[in-house]
Formats: C-alpha cells, sequence, structure tokens
C-alpha cells in the first residue's frame, strides 16, 4: 500500500486540537500530574482529542496522506465541543471529558472512510470507535498514583469549549508529538 511499503516510517496520529488558551489550561493540568503523582507521559503531546491512534507512514509519501486529509476537511463544517469535568478509564487514565461526543464520532465515522478507502490502512490499524477525550495522565501513572489521583480530581471543575475547525496530523519527533500539519475545514460564507 502507498506510504506504508517502505523503511523510511515516520510515526503519526489525527487528532482534534483545540486553540492556545485551552492547551495552556489542560498543560496546567497536566504539569500538576508530573510534579504531583510523576505521571509526565501526557507532556509529550499537545492538549488533543484522538480521531486515529498513532500509526507509521512513509515519510517521502506524506504528500499522500496529506492531500487525503485536505479533501476531507475541506468537505466539513465547523462545530463546538465543550470541555466539563474530569473523567478516568480505571486504572491509568484520567482525562478531560468532552461534550458533543455525535458531531466528533460522525467526523471519525468520515475519516475511517478515507482511511481506509483512499489511503488502503488495514481494519486492524483503524480505530473502530473513539472516545472523546483530553487525557491528562496516562502510561506512566501507576496504579497506586492513580488511586491517590482520581479522588482528588474527580469533582474538580473543569469547563471550556472550542470551536472545531480543523483536523491536525501530528508528527512524533523522536521524544515527542509535534503538531505536523493543519487542515482547515471548508469556510462557509
Amino acid at each position: 500500500m502507498t506510504g506504508r511499503d517502505e523503511s523510511s516510517t515516520g510515526l503519526y496520529f489525527i487528532a482534534l486540537i483545540p486553540g492556545k488558551e485551552l492547551r495552556d489550561r489542560v498543560r496546567a493540568v497536566k504539569e500538576r500530574m508530573k510534579a504531583v503523582y510523576n505521571a509526565g507521559h501526557a507532556l509529550k503531546s499537545p492538549a488533543h482529542i484522538t480521531l486515529q491512534m498513532p500509526f507509521r507512514w512513509n515519510s517521502r509519501e506524506e504528500p499522500v496522506i496529506i492531500a487525503a486529509l485536505e479533501k476531507l476537511a475541506l468537505g466539513e463544517r465547523s462545530f463546538k465541543t465543550g470541555l466539563n469535568g474530569f473523567g478516568c478509564f480505571p486504572q491509568r487514565v484520567i482525562f478531560i471529558k468532552i461534550e458533543n461526543h455525535e458531531a466528533i464520532r460522525s467526523l471519525h465515522g468520515r475519516l475511517k472512510k478515507v482511511l481506509k478507502g483512499d489511503l488502503g490502512f488495514p481494519g486492524t490499524e483503524i480505530m473502530n470507535d473513539v472516545q472523546p477525550h483530553i487525557t491528562v495522565a496516562t502510561r506512566d501513572l501507576t496504579k497506586d498514583a492513580f488511586r491517590e489521583a482520581w479522588p482528588a480530581i474527580q469533582h474538580e471543575e473543569f469547563r471550556g469549549s472550542f470551536e472545531v475547525n480543523s483536523l491536525f496530523l501530528l508528527k512524533h519527533n523522536g521524544k515527542s508529538w509535534d503538531i505536523y500539519k493543519e487542515f482547515p475545514f471548508r469556510a462557509d460564507g
């Protein structure tokens, strides 16, 4: 399949990313998780809602995936989504809850068709479903730290919202994830 058959691969994922002010607020929560619970893995990526888990792609074939994501984005309309409080996937993940799952799930469904049909992703590499959330602690949050952190944060207030008007391709730089390319939705008007 194009983009996946050579040794010069990069590691990528596809996400929705809030604006800087909201990203900074989320980063402050992630930094607290690192300082208090020694869980800093979530700091390796900007605040985001994952639409497609990490995948390998031939770096020389980036134009193929970029063109497919541009085409998808140009057919999308912006929508607003909200953030409201904290949730968890016991016993290792704490996240900020997302409102308006339906719009995100609908977008994810259209992305899946592009990944499978236009880009030839095997079905096993495509996220079947999306559980919209913004992770603040994961992987390096030990079970003991989770048992301490979750009761401390579960009733805290965290509210915000942002206009979802772009898809983002992120690329791993060897240590962390960078926002590599933004794909704006069509401009209505």
